[in-house]
């Protein structure tokens, strides 16, 4: 039987943290890598698009390696829709958190992967839908963390 690809969303930072990351070996810049060899899927919306545009531009992200980005996402990402409305505040200490949440719930995430502390109140956890750190991700992509259930 075929394993279904892991389907996540990746909070702002991560993507950030791979282009200005020095280290070739960084893991986040392995994530990326993966994503564009499409070993999982990566879930966005129109508001976590455009928080990750303005995100790019403030950290300064040479602006070639923004739009080859957004491009992979917009050709191999898939787009989620949902109600404004539908949001619902998980995230006091910052309401955009919000947004990745609701992305992730309406997409059917297995994953948000963040390296955000206000998503710790989370508890690694939330309707199903593993929190997990750049890392953690990485490692269960490689197959070095067995997910639970299997």
């Amino acid at each position: 039987m075929a394993t279904e690809k892991l389907r996540a969303v990746l909070d702002t930072n991560v993507p950030v943290a791979a282009y200005l990351s020095r280290n070739p070996r960084s893991p986040t810049k392995e994530l990326i890598d993966r994503w564009r060899n499409e070993e999982f899927v990566q879930l966005y919306s129109d508001g976590t698009l455009a928080e990750l545009k303005q995100k790019f531009a403030e950290k300064g992200i040479e602006p070639l390696l923004v739009d080859r980005y957004i491009a992979d996402l917009l050709r191999i990402g898939v787009h989620v829709e949902f109600d404004p409305g539908d949001i619902e505040p998980v995230i006091p200490a910052d309401p955009d958190d919000d947004l990745i949440v609701a992305c992730a719930v309406a997409g059917g995430a297995t994953h948000i992967v963040t390296y955000d502390p206000h998503f710790e109140l989370l508890g690694g956890e939330y309707k199903g839908i593993e929190v997990v750190d750049g890392l953690t991700f990485l490692r269960r992509l490689r197959g070095e963390e067995a997910s639970e259930g299997s």
